[in-house]
């Protein structure tokens, strides 16, 4: 059933209250303009502004002051049943008089089986009128109302400017597809930043419109718009993840995918500290092509009831309207770590994410790095909570080599003067972020002196630098040795 038949649905069973939270008020108006064909009552507006108004262009009668108290007096007199859309009314539900009032008249005592409609952006109801009213969720535009949207404001443009807006089909169709998600007026602004800025409408125009939506969608702050993404060529390693990637590409993003092939979900990246993980994200999200945003359980938690379960929630839905995405879930572990000392919220976090990642049918590849794998509940790891589980390991000699290249060509350092296979037996044991720094150390060694860094000062920073897998042996072999036989090899 659709959203306009349960509406005239609800209107003919004399539904008393019901509650739309949106802000896009002129879609209400517009729905209900069509519930009153189908069910033939008279239909009012009511906003503090303006007051009572009648918009089935029948006679409104005598005008009734803008006031809650007289408002609800007229609704509980008007012998006719109507429908009544009150507008940012429920401010005034906090004075007994006016709570009273609305009970009464939901209540059909001394009055007639009105529907009254509470709209706005968001609706705390008292308990007395929760219990009595019903939630009816407004749905977002189709990709048919965006289209037109779109249309509108090229030729708003158009007439502004006295020329046509110059447009690409497959990034119109693109951008289009990327505006679901959002209401209307929120979409509208979108397109029309996105016009205005040059006249034009192309494949340039997706990374704005992308960061914008976000913006839009994450007012709560509960995720991280990670800008700059990366490619597979930008790290050194992970060979065997970039091929999984690759080979899963297009059917993740497919209009239509195969129904013989479940689309990919998720992996889980676990690995040694600093040997590249959060690249690795940022390159799958890269290699998909689609955005990347960043949720940090530490920002969910809360300290009050059930506070925390709602801000999974949101921003678990806030990443589905972004879709296709890529959710990036950093650190895990720590936002889900068991214990008894939480009251068992992290359980209850446990669980929902669970469920989430088991039903949801948007288009979002989740990848979760973790480092601490004892510290990870049994339930997360089972086969099919993920595609598939990598280990990314300290690099090897050849991976090393790839590493000192990359770092010494972003610092424009000669690699041709620099001995790899030396310096990489050098840094046995060194994650890539500890070959970086060993970099940098010999960059800040040579400011004192005129000449660039050279083979000995690099030489030397790396042996002045104990790695974590010396500094940190047992934890880092317990991890390499459980990972052994369990997971596949980044590389």
């Amino acid at each position: 059933m659709s959203e306009l038949q349960d509406l005239t649905t609800l209107v003919r069973a004399a539904t008393p209250l019901l509650v739309i939270e949106t802000v896009d008020e002129q879609r209400v108006i517009e729905c209900f303009r069509h519930v009153i064909s189908q069910s033939l009552r008279p239909l009012w507006r009511w906003t503090l502004t303006d007051g009572l108004n009648r918009l089935d262009f029948a006679q409104g009668g005598e005008p009734i002051a803008p006031d809650a108290d007289s408002t609800l007096d007229a609704i509980r007199e008007a012998p006719e049943r109507g429908i009544y859309l009150l507008f940012d009314f429920h401010p005034f539900l906090r004075y007994a008089m006016t709570l009273r009032q609305l009970r009464e008249i939901v209540q059909r005592q001394r009055s007639a089986a009105h529907t009254v409609v509470l709209v706005g952006a968001r609706i705390e109801l008292p308990e007395e009128l929760e219990a009595l009213c019903m939630r009816v969720p407004l749905s977002l535009p189709d990709i048919k109302e965006l289209a037109a949207i779109l249309r509108a404001e090229a030729l708003a443009w158009q007439r502004e400017h006295g020329r046509r807006v110059e447009v690409d089909g497959d990034a119109a169709r693109t951008i289009v597809r990327n505006l679901l998600g959002l209401a209307a007026p929120d979409a509208r602004r979108i397109v029309r930043k996105l016009i205005y800025n040059d006249g034009a409408l192309s494949a340039g125009d997706l990374p704005e419109l992308m960061r914008t939506k976000f913006e839009l969608l994450n007012r709560s702050g509960l995720l991280h718009y990670e800008y700059a993404t990366a490619s597979f060529a930008d790290i050194a390693g992970v060979s065997r993840v970039r091929d999984w990637v690759q080979r899963r590409r297009a059917i993740f993003l497919a209009a239509e995918p195969d129904p013989t092939l479940d689309p990919p979900k998720g992996v889980l990246l676990l690995g040694v500290q600093g040997c590249g993980k959060s690249l690795a994200a940022k390159a799958i999200a890269g290699g998909f092509g689609v955005p990347l945003v960043r949720m940090d359980f530490g920002a969910l938690y809360n300290k009050y009831q059930g506070e925390t379960e709602k801000n999974l929630r949101e921003a678990l839905h806030s990443t589905e309207l972004l879709s296709p995405c890529v959710l990036w879930i950093d650190e895990i572990e720590k936002g889900l770590a068991s214990g008894g000392e939480d009251g068992g919220v992290s359980r209850r976090v446990l669980g929902y994410l669970l469920t989430w990642m088991a039903e949801r049918r948007s288009k979002v590849f989740v990848v979760a790095t973790a480092n601490a794998v004892d510290e990870l509940p049994a339930e997360l790891l089972r086969k099919g909570r993920f595609d598939e589980i990598f280990f990314v390991d300290l690099p090897k000699p050849s991976v090393r080599n790839d590493i000192f290249a990359m770092h010494l060509r972003r610092r424009k350092l000669p690699v041709e003067q620099f001995d790899l296979p030396a310096l990489s037996a050098a840094s046995e044991g060194f994650s890539g972020a500890e070959i970086e720094q060993a970099v940098v150390s010999a960059l800040y060694d040579a400011t004192s002196g005129a000449a660039p860094p050279d083979q000995p000062m690099l030489l030397a920073a790396l042996g002045a630098t104990r790695p974590l897998s010396v500094l940190m042996r047992e934890q880092v072999e317990a991890l390499r040795i459980w990972a052994r036989g369990r997971c596949v090899p980044a590389d």
